[in-house]
């Protein structure tokens, strides 16, 4: 439950239209949290929530703080 909760929380985080966001979990500050990160380690995989919260993880010790610490609030 929580990995598909981070994957839809990053996948809101790099998407532009509010529709979308509200579709997906998280708040709106772990969403801003990750999204330079999604969008600068991550950007082949964006638009595929799984795959984008697997290379977020695989580039954890280069993840900025803020994002650090959402990854750690959902326990992972």
């Amino acid at each position: 439950m929580r990995y598909i909760s981070i994957a839809a929380l990053v996948a809101a985080a790099v998407m532009s239209s509010g529709a979308a966001l509200a579709q997906h979990s998280g708040t709106p500050s772990e969403q801003s949290a990750c999204t330079r990160d999604a969008q600068r380690f991550c950007r082949k995989d964006l638009g595929n929530d799984g795959a984008v919260q697997n290379c977020l993880q695989m580039k954890r010790a280069s993840l900025s703080r803020s994002c650090k610490k959402v990854f750690e609030s959902h326990g992972m």
